[in-house]
């Protein structure tokens, strides 16, 4: 694991943590020495603080993305509006924390990082039951409501366009559309993307679902994911 974070005490903090629960850990104190040492030895998983001097996390995400790098990236950030969280994710983090922090919800989403990754290298995924009759599918791909996804490739479409896909927006919307025209509640969606329910104040999943709404939506066409009010989410073609 590779962490970068330009607060000592917070590193320092979080590397001794990390390591108590398993992780060899690098840790470096700004985006400069993380892209270096990201280079030298690629690690498993990145954990990077997006304000930081010089290369902030944003950038050193930009970066290892261009390069065609899809180590998984969990980002720490301060900053708490959804426009900030959207940057995050459009610059190609697959999950973010909010300080202050408590250690235990770092440990839970490198947890569900980590197992969403050996799972799309070849472990078996495990998620509900689909329904026969709103569900296509051929030797690999998947279609619901004008949508096809190939998970293998994780590539992904809507009508003839491509769909650009961070790993965590790719594996959401292969659980909409393999449950297309079933309403899947919070904590449902929050145990199968990141294995683990982050409670009824948590805004993750409200901030993904409008970050891939925006991708889906075409003018003039249906929208593809509904909110059902105090439920969850639904794929469906209206």
């Amino acid at each position: 694991m590779l962490l970068a974070e330009d607060d000592r005490a917070i590193r320092n903090a979080l590397e001794r943590a990390l390591t108590l629960e398993g992780y060899q850990v690098t840790a470096v104190a700004d985006g400069v020495e993380a892209l270096a040492q990201a280079h030298r030895t690629p690690p498993d998983v990145l954990v990077l603080d997006v304000m930081m001097p010089g290369i902030d996390g944003l950038q050193v995400c930009r970066v290892l993305r261009a390069e065609g790098d899809r180590t998984p990236i969990l980002m720490l950030t301060a900053l708490v509006e959804t426009q900030d969280r959207i940057a995050g994710l459009d610059a190609g983090a697959d999950d973010y924390v909010v300080k202050p922090f408590d250690v235990e919800e770092v440990f839970a989403r490198l947890r569900a990082l980590l197992r969403r990754t050996s799972e799309a290298n070849g472990a078996p995924v495990d998620v509900p039951k689909q329904a026969p009759e709103t569900l296509a599918t051929s030797d690999r791909l998947i279609e619901a409501a004008g949508l096809r996804m190939d998970p293998q490739a994780r590539r992904a479409w809507r009508g003839a366009r491509e769909l650009e896909l961070t790993r965590t927006e790719f594996e959401l919307l292969e659980l909409l559309v393999r449950n297309a025209g079933i309403v899947l509640d919070h904590s449902t969606i929050y145990d199968r993307i990141w294995g683990y329910d982050f409670g009824p104040g948590s805004k993750n999943l409200a901030v993904y679902v409008g970050y891939l709404r925006r991708k889906l939506d075409e003018p003039g066409a249906p929208q593809l994911i509904h909110t059902v009010r105090g439920v969850g989410y639904v794929l469906r073609e209206d």
